[in-house]
């Protein structure tokens, strides 16, 4: 019995209703019984099975020493008893209805009938190749077809023990081997079998993570690419660090100079975005730099956050950085992973401040992840030669993470993947 299993059978163990007994007592004559307690049989039976099965295929006899081999019994078979004997070699056989033998063993014969039930309810989780069957008997077992999916939630009604192990009924439709159910929900498991069967591309680079487990899910999540524009999630969140730490507010100003666009890690200011290309020498709001680097991926704007709240990206800026990612995100090169900017926006998620409501509604909302998604996405996109990104919370009923980087491929195939592991969590 699995140790993770005994949350559910754990009413069986403790509070079980027996079910009746529904075996045949039989007597053994006195000199059956002389033989039979002149060595002790562990494995022999006190009953007669009213509905015998074998584990496994099992050889009858014509006669009760066990000596003519008559045929096979094969795993649900249908076969009866009629009698118990004990043969010169002191062995408890059974006699079948077609007046051949078999051992009476109980490693290799049982009874097949429901040992205990429990009525309970509870929500678990559908395994990848589960089976449903019609009874949690073995021999009037049919397996069904119904409309129920690997990873998918299901209600437990019943459970019940047989020598086979627990079966639980499900949705009040059929029987599931208890070890073909998850306590907890697995549909991440879901997500990584679509990922690793359907986007298992040198093109293609995912990082998904469920914010309430932990779990995750990626495939190429690891591989280093050019990350363009969401390099600006490291200012954006670093940025929110020197708010919450009140070192800098909202309506502070900064002048926009050309020093601002000359230090190491800063964009070319003809990038996306609507401020001046060229230095006006004019003062912006700290919350408007935000809203323009979140909202249109204005690079102006991001190299003054860069300059001023970041220090052109100091020491501090870089170890704050490293210790959310795990490794240097170097702002001059940009090359970063789909789980590096993946962990970043968790982190701009669990700060929960204004740059994460900056996210929330931008001006690429009807593309890529957010494009066909009907909860709330808050997104960072990224553009530059043939690399497009975008990396996302996704307010399902449980958010997650969600990062896509793509090369040499459109914003189709973002929209694509982000509908299929949304299709699974949502």
């Amino acid at each position: 019995m699995k140790k993770q299993l005994l949350w559910l059978i754990s009413p069986i163990l403790f509070a079980a209703t027996s079910v009746g007994s529904t075996e045949i007592p039989f007597e053994l004559s006195n000199q059956m019984n002389y033989q039979l307690n002149y060595k002790e049989y562990s494995s022999d039976f006190q009953t007669v099975p009213t509905n015998p099965n074998v584990y496994e295929e099992v050889d009858s006899y014509l006669d009760k020493e066990l000596t003519v081999p008559f045929k096979k019994i094969k795993p649900n078979q249908s076969f009866s008893i009629t009698s118990v004997e004990v043969n010169d070699q002191n062995q408890l056989v059974f006699q079948l209805k077609d007046k051949s033998y078999v051992v009476a063993d109980q490693t290799s014969i049982y009874d097949d009938i429901v040992l205990h039930r429990t009525v309970l309810s509870e929500k678990v989780w559908t395994k990848k190749n589960f089976t449903v069957y019609s009874s949690p008997i073995a021999n009037q077992a049919k397996k069904l077809t119904l409309d129920l999916k690997p990873y998918q939630e299901v209600t437990v009604s019943e459970i019940a023990e047989t020598h086979l192990g627990f079966f639980a009924k499900i949705n009040s439709k059929g029987w599931v081997n208890i070890n073909d159910l998850s306590e907890t929900d697995n549909r991440i498991e879901a997500v990584q079998d679509l990922l690793t069967t359907k986007y298992s591309s040198k093109n293609i680079a995912v990082y998904v993570k469920k914010l309430s487990t932990g779990e995750t899910a990626g495939v190429n999540q690891d591989t280093m690419m050019y990350a363009a524009s969401v390099t600006k999630l490291p200012t954006l969140y670093y940025t929110q660090v020197k708010l919450d730490e009140e070192k800098i507010k909202l309506t502070d100003t900064v002048k926009y100079v050309k020093e601002t666009e000359d230090f190491d890690g800063a964009y070319e200011s003809e990038g996306s975005g609507s401020i001046n290309k060229t230095p006006d020498n004019q003062q912006y709001r700290m919350d408007d730099l935000i809203n323009r680097t979140a909202k249109e991926s204005d690079n102006v704007a991001s190299n003054l956050l860069g300059y001023y709240v970041a220090d052109k990206f100091d020491k501090r800026f870089y170890q704050e950085a490293t210790r959310i990612v795990g490794q240097k995100w170097d702002m001059v090169s940009r090359m970063a992973s789909a789980e590096m900017a993946g962990l970043m926006m968790e982190a701009i998620y669990r700060q929960n401040g204004y740059v994460l409501e900056s996210l929330s509604a931008t001006n690429f909302d009807d593309q890529r992840i957010a494009r066909d998604i009907d909860v709330k996405v808050a997104h960072k996109i990224g553009d530059a030669y043939d690399f497009k990104h975008d990396v996302a919370v996704v307010y399902a009923k449980e958010p997650f993470i969600l990062s896509i980087f793509t090369d040499q491929l459109g914003y189709d195939i973002i929209s694509q993947i982000a509908n299929d592991v949304y299709g699974i969590l949502k």
